[in-house]
């Protein structure tokens, strides 16, 4: 159960065009993106010090992460992703800009200065995005009579 203190439980009662499952799955697809897509640039964040951070932060575009959730839905959904995703109140990828400036209001997540919720703007159509090109056909019937 989701912590009511948390800034995500405040957040969905401020903001209530988005399911929760909407914001999980925007941390999943940028793991998605930086992991198994290989996507994002090294950043340092100059306002953080560079000596407490590990390693460089991966950052991930509005366009590459719109895609990578694009992927990530198909991966997870299927024929589905679509629906899914209008489930959680998704029907476009400036969505996804919403929710992600969301995350980043509650600094949940960070951004580059010349990150823009424009970004995320039509990257692409969610009919053509989510849209599987599957044809399904029966055998012939004349080859199951040769069997």
């Amino acid at each position: 159960m989701l912590d009511p203190d948390h800034p995500i439980a405040e957040l969905l009662e401020r903001d209530k065009r988005y399911h929760f499952d909407a914001y999980v799955f925007v941390f999943e697809a940028l793991r998605f993106a930086q992991e198994k897509l290989g996507l994002g640039t090294e950043y340092i964040d100059v306002e953080t010090d560079a000596d407490d951070q590990d390693e460089p932060e991966r950052h991930v575009s509005g366009q590459e992460l719109c895609e990578a959730m694009r992927l990530y839905a198909h991966e997870q959904y299927g024929y589905l992703a679509k629906s899914v995703m209008n489930h959680w109140g998704i029907e476009s990828t400036g969505d996804f800009g919403e929710i992600v400036f969301n995350l980043i209001n509650i600094e949940q997540m960070r951004k580059t200065p010349r990150d823009r919720r424009e970004d995320f703007e039509d990257v692409f159509d969610f009919d053509e995005g989510f849209q599987h090109n599957f044809q399904f056909s029966s055998p012939d019937s004349r080859e199951e009579r040769r069997s």
